[in-house]
Formats: C-alpha cells, sequence, structure tokens
C-alpha cells in the first residue's frame, strides 16, 4: 500500500464516525447529508497538513476535483445521485494515487458484498430491526453510501495495518 500506517491511523477515527454516519444515513432516508460531505472534507483539510508532506497534501486536492467532475457528469446521467457524487470527491484526497487500484477492488468487492446483504436483509427478520428505512422500498435503487461509506473505511484500515 502506498498510503502511509500513520496517516491511515490518524485519519482512521475521524473519518470511521462519517462512513458510519454515511452508510445508515442513506440506509435509512436514501441521502447522503451535506454535513457529513463537509465534515470529511473538513477531517481532510485539517488533519491533512499534518500527517502529509506538504506537496503531496496539496495535490490530493486535485483528487477531489477530478471525482468531483467525473461524479457531476455521471450524476447527470442519472448513474449515481448527487450525494454519492460529492462523498467520493470528498474521500478522494485521502486516497494515496498509488492505491488507486486496490481501491477500485475494494470498492468492486465491496459493492457486491453491499448489495447482496441489503438485498437478502430486506427479506428477513431483520428489516423488522428498521421498518421505516427509505431504501427497502426504492426497488433497484440502491443506498451507495452503505457501499461507499464502508470502502472508504476498509481502506484506512488496511492502510493502519499493512500502510508503508
Amino acid at each position: 500500500m502506498t498510503i502511509t500506517a500513520l496517516s491511515a491511523m490518524v485519519f482512521l477515527p475521524f473519518v470511521l464516525p462519517i462512513c458510519l454516519w454515511v452508510a445508515w444515513s442513506d440506509m435509512a432516508t436514501m441521502r447522503i447529508p451535506n454535513k457529513a460531505v463537509m465534515a470529511l472534507f473538513f477531517v481532510y483539510a485539517i488533519i491533512g497538513i499534518f500527517v502529509l508532506p506538504l506537496d503531496e497534501y496539496l495535490w490530493r486536492y486535485l483528487h477531489l476535483v477530478i471525482i468531483l467532475f467525473l461524479g457531476i457528469i455521471l450524476n447527470a446521467a442519472g448513474a449515481i445521485g448527487a450525494g454519492d457524487a460529492k462523498f467520493a470527491a470528498a474521500a478522494a484526497p485521502l486516497v494515496a494515487l498509488g492505491d488507486l487500484r486496490l481501491l477500485m477492488v475494494l470498492f468492486a468487492a465491496n459493492l457486491l458484498a453491499a448489495v447482496i446483504t441489503h438485498r437478502l436483509a430486506k427479506k428477513s427478520p431483520l428489516r423488522r430491526m428498521a421498518p421505516n428505512w427509505e431504501s427497502w422500498n426504492r426497488g433497484w435503487d440502491f443506498p451507495m453510501g452503505l457501499s461507499l461509506g464502508t470502502t472508504l473505511a476498509i481502506y484506512l484500515i488496511l492502510g493502519a495495518l499493512y500502510g508503508a
């Protein structure tokens, strides 16, 4: 992994609750709160300056711009929601460029597991634990915040354990 174990460990306690908030909120309301997106952005902006070399810290803002641009295009095409695009953009600076391939594999596996788990839970007695979640009633719509949030959390956990 390219991310340093130190940066992953320092980001993790601040990012993990935001990831859980995003996953929960998207399942419950099919929306990712702007406050969660802004909180994630501020975690990077405030903590990143202390745990990353200055040149890398500044270059990673380009990750945000590129992913936001792609997210706007995908949102306009109806492929993803606006909250998904904003969350992915805010998360992008937290990912080391050298880990992009790993992140894509993590996301693909996580998305598959999340869709299967969500669909099974929807048809099981587990649904009674949260009977009013909007995501149960949306047909083929899927709360991508579940997969986006858990992918970022898993990436940082792996970075803390196995990072450079």
